[in-house]
């Protein structure tokens, strides 16, 4: 018996987190299911025919070795042996000939259904909110969208297909049984418990050593893990624990290499006695038969029938223990589809509304009305903005570290809602606009450039995949990344390495800002777009933002004070409110936070710079 996987018992046992998560099975869930199989009922008909042949089939090389034994055999007919093997030959056969064809269309119909749920789960998660990507752990994601929906093929073609079959096999086993010899039937089927408790008591008490075998076995690899990393290691010679980590791993070790002698131990005199119990089953037939054939109590019986009653017998065991686990197999299915459809159902609250609006954004103003906004009930983190930027001016937002910068730009492409007041676009609520209208007019560049792992063309054309060589190139050039491009060998075919990492952070950022360039918004955000570049380069290609800002509304975060001084206008954002807004003249003579961040920050990048700070 192989051991327990993470979270998984062995087959016929649930482990203890299973039993505290087992689904509510209900009217609702499995409708839901089968509402994926529905689409292919047809080939399930099949499957569910081609079961039904092979097991029928299954059953006549039995039937057929009792005539053997009685009519070929005992008459000494040579030739009804040599037809009866053939006809067994050929029966046996054509059942594993339907079980492989079975087996096809059920690999076929798990597939589709995999097909189909990974499609749908994809475009689900697509539509998701940024809020979703930004709280569930990528692991998870990732999953549930391979692992929790491949695992639905071990369902249909496995747990499925295998209820079915092993049901079959047993009512035409039955049949045959009782058509053969009701009397020995009875003491067949009286054996089967034999074989069956056993099993059962000898393997829960197996899968308890092996729980606990795992769960130690875990805590020594975590303790390897720690002490025999670079980090942990040097933590060890630092504060010379060496001998007590060694007596730590010795004692965990030895438990480990206990229960595992214990485990094995069981193993093999459970094989001991079942190697037993299974030629008590023979034996009890053979003396049952034997006594009514010797005593004359039943004169139709035979040899031949008591061999083909041993055979059938031994068809019993294996399906009638799959049925009595049929209560873990279909709860671990539940669980798998309930983890699925757990994704499924999560709420989207950021949905593009029926008929959304596409008004005309060009030079429009951007108005916040008393906005308020939190991602944590507790933690108000924005409680009343309220300022409009208009259309065609550039607006510059600054503030201390964690005041919610960010999170108020985030709110224009609505990759998060307000949760009070409103941010209005021409004056529409950007949630009446259509969603994908509204996200097409606006460009963004964050200070964390993020690059597909293709090549610099594919990332360009991800802005905007009809253009032209000449718009790739134009865009490459505002950029000021075409001397970049044409020293490299394969020029706009060289790859950048997952998330870019081929790339320096400057280059990175500048394709960033080229994509958008491309991309040629109504409205810009640049939310730390220069902070991966030297001044050299920044200067390079602050003219070409400044040119890309040209006629279009733009907002601006930055710390770099030459980005500030040419800003219409600057917003200070501190206590989830705007505390001050002004030119840079006009602010410093308040002598506020902007002062204070002037004073902190800004002056000492702009000495770095070579510039000369202003005076207040």
């Amino acid at each position: 018996m192989a051991g327990p996987g993470r979270g998984l018992g062995p087959r016929g046992f649930l482990t203890e987190e299973e039993k505290q998560n087992m689904p509510k099975v209900d009217g609702a869930l499995l409708k839901r299911i089968l509402g994926y199989l529905k689409p292919y009922w047809l080939q399930f008909l099949m499957v569910f025919g081609a079961i039904l042949l092979s097991a029928v089939l299954g059953l006549l090389p039995s039937i057929i070795t009792g005539r053997i034994v009685d009519e070929a055999l005992v008459g000494k007919d040579l030739s009804l042996l040599i037809k009866l093997l053939l006809m067994a030959f050929v029966t046996l056969g054509g059942s594993q000939v339907i079980s492989v064809l079975e087996s096809y269309i059920n690999a076929w119909i798990s597939q589709r259904i995999i097909f189909d749920m990974k499609n749908q789960m994809f475009d689900h998660l697509q539509h998701m909110p940024h809020a979703f990507f930004t709280s569930e752990k990528q692991g998870d994601i990732i999953t549930r969208m391979n692992t929790d929906i491949s695992g639905v093929s071990s369902v249909i073609s496995g747990t499925l297909s295998s209820i079915v079959s092993n049901i079959v096999t047993v009512v035409t086993t039955l049949v045959a049984l009782f058509t053969l010899s009701w009397k020995l039937a009875l003491v067949g089927i009286v054996v089967i418990p034999l074989l069956v408790i056993p099993t059962r008591s000898v393997g829960k008490t197996r899968w308890k050593i092996l729980s606990e075998s795992q769960s130690k076995n875990d805590e020594m690899n975590q303790m390897v893990n720690e002490t025999l990393s670079v980090s942990g290691s040097l933590l060890v010679k630092l504060f010379t624990r060496e001998e007590r980590e060694y007596q730590r791993f010795v004692g965990v070790n030895e438990e480990v290499t206990s229960l595992q002698l214990k485990e094995q131990r069981s193993g093999k005199w459970f094989r001991v006695i079942m190697g037993m119990f299974t030629q008590l089953a023979p034996l009890l037939i053979y003396f049952a038969g034997g006594y009514f054939i010797i005593a004359k109590a039943d004169p139709s019986l035979t040899v031949g029938t008591i061999t083909a009653t041993v055979a059938l017998v031994n068809r019993l065991y294996r399906p009638i223990e799959s049925l009595l686990n049929i209560h873990v197999d279909f709860t671990r299915s539940l669980a798998l589809f309930t983890r699925i459809f757990d994704y499924f159902d999560m709420p989207n609250p950021i949905q593009s509304p029926e008929n959304g609006l596409k008004p005309d954004v060009t030079d429009a103003d951007i108005v916040y009305e008393h906005v308020s906004f939190s991602y944590d009930a507790e933690k108000p983190l924005l409680t009343d903005i309220d300022f409009t930027v208009p259309g065609g001016r550039m607006y510059a937002i600054v503030g201390p570290s964690g005041s919610g910068k960010s999170t108020v730009v985030n709110l224009i492409p609505r990759l998060y809602d307000v949760l009070g007041g409103s941010v209005k676009i021409a004056g529409v609520d950007v949630r009446d606009f259509d969603l994908k209208y509204l996200r097409q007019q606006i460009g963004v560049v964050t200070q964390d450039s993020y690059l597909f792992n293709g090549t610099i063309r594919e990332n360009l054309l991800y802005a905007k995949e009809t253009a032209t060589p000449e718009e790739l190139e134009a865009a490459c050039w505002i950029a000021n990344l075409t001397d970049f491009i044409h020293n490299q060998p394969e020029g706009l075919e060289t790859m950048v390495g997952n998330r870019g990492l081929k790339l320096s952070g400057g280059e990175k950022q500048r394709l960033s800002i080229a994509r958008v360039i491309l991309k040629d918004p109504k409205i810009l955000i640049l939310d730390e777009a220069t902070s991966a570049l030297d001044s050299i380069t920044e200067n390079a290609i602050q003219e070409a933002l400044e040119a890309l800002m040209e006629g279009r509304t733009s907002i601006v975060i930055t710390h770099r004070l030459s980005t500030i001084l040419k800003a219409d206008r600057i917003l200070v954002v501190k206590d989830g409110v705007i505390a001050e807004s002004g030119t840079h003249e006009e602010l410093l003579a308040r002598g506020g936070t902007y002062r204070e961040l002037y004073e902190t920050q800004f002056r000492q990048i702009l000495d770095m710079e070579g510039g000369k700070p202003e005076k207040g």
